[in-house]
């Protein structure tokens, strides 16, 4: 399970995520530049954070700023629904949810029983991690795209931290991820073959504890978010 991630001001796009797309690269750099040092957690009743997701619209990818996890019925849903399971959206026999990728250049999880937490990522490259979209609405009628991470099992690299880690969608996938209508089982399993390539890419760290909102400073130990 995924609960938060980060994306570095610094980054670079190596793999063109953003289509080469200059205006993409300008706003989601100024995005990340705001909320320079900020965890991206859970949208939720207290934490009323947006972090920007791709979409495609028209046939081009467009960047907007969505609630993580999902609003039913004005609230947020009292299921987990920030992460979503690849085997789940695999065996649906109606066809998938719109789909997004969500941008970002670290991730973190909790390595149980040590309780150690471990940062996943490698350099300031970007990557895309993919998530499947809803619209929602809060109590007050503002409407939102609300989305959800999907998850596949752990690649045998990295199980021994984590049993499960995001879908990475390389460039090569890119396109087909947001647009395909392929059914449910072929497109999840074309994605997930296609993820092996994006994580093998990903590295590893512990960290001191469980990224807080704000970087702490240059920390040899591996504290700062960044």
């Amino acid at each position: 399970m995924c609960a938060s991630y980060g994306l570095d001001p610094r980054f670079t796009d190596p793999d063109e995520i953003l289509a080469d797309d200059d205006d993409l690269f300008k706003n989601l750099s100024a995005w990340a530049q705001v909320n320079d040092g900020s965890t991206l957690l859970p949208t939720g009743k207290n934490l009323r954070n947006l972090n920007p997701i791709l979409v495609s619209k028209n046939g081009q990818r467009v960047l907007e700023n969505a609630w993580w996890g999902y609003l039913i019925d004005g609230a947020p849903a009292k299921f987990p629904s920030i992460n979503t399971r690849a085997e789940r959206l695999r065996d649906r026999k109606e066809a998938l949810p719109p789909r997004a990728l969500v941008p970002a250049t670290r991730w973190f999880e909790l390595r149980k029983p040590q309780r150690t937490w471990y940062e996943f990522g490698g350099d300031h490259s970007l990557f895309a991690m993919a998530a499947v979209t809803r619209p929602g609405r809060t109590s007050d009628g503002t409407e939102y795209t609300c989305y959800s991470l999907v998850m596949r099992p752990a690649t045998e690299e990295l199980s021994e931290i984590h049993d499960r880690v995001p879908l990475l969608v390389p460039r090569s996938f890119a396109g087909d991820w947001l647009t395909s209508d392929l059914p449910s089982r072929e497109l999840i399993e074309e994605a997930v073959a296609h993820s092996e390539f994006a994580l093998r890419r990903v590295n590893a760290r512990a960290i001191g504890e469980r990224p807080t909102s704000r970087s702490a400073g240059d920390d040899p130990q591996g504290l700062k978010l960044f």
